[in-house]
């Protein structure tokens, strides 16, 4: 078992920046490829970004590619989010399981937390 917290979101002016953070607890993320989704109201939850770390690998979603940016250290993965537009806004959720934009391949998901873009 693995619990993920997210941490990081506010409220922030279009083209401002943001930086989340997702921390584990239970087992360590670098057994799982860690993915971020969204989900804005009355929208489905929509892929934004993962990472194998196995394999080095980082795929992001075309609608914030050039924008975001996915890292990590030993303790923690991070969205780097920049030039931030209002369609951003949305409840972001860190997930671990399989390296896929497709979430019902992760099983594990934190509580999220709110990212607001004004315009």
């Amino acid at each position: 078992q693995v619990q993920l917290v997210e941490s990081g979101g506010g409220l922030v002016q279009a083209g401002g920046s943001l930086r989340l953070s997702c921390a584990a607890s239970g087992r360590t993320l670098t057994t799982y490829s860690v993915g971020w989704f969204r989900q804005a109201p009355g929208n489905e939850r929509e892929f934004v970004a993962a990472g194998s770390w196995s394999g080095g690998r980082i795929y992001y979603a075309d609608s914030v590619k050039g924008r975001f940016t996915m890292s990590r250290d030993n303790a923690r993965v991070y969205l780097q989010m920049n030039s931030l537009k209002p369609e951003d806004t949305a409840v972001y959720y860190c997930a671990a399981g399989s390296y896929s934009d497709i979430k019902e391949n992760y099983n594990y998901w934190g509580q999220g937390t709110q990212v607001t873009v004004s315009s």
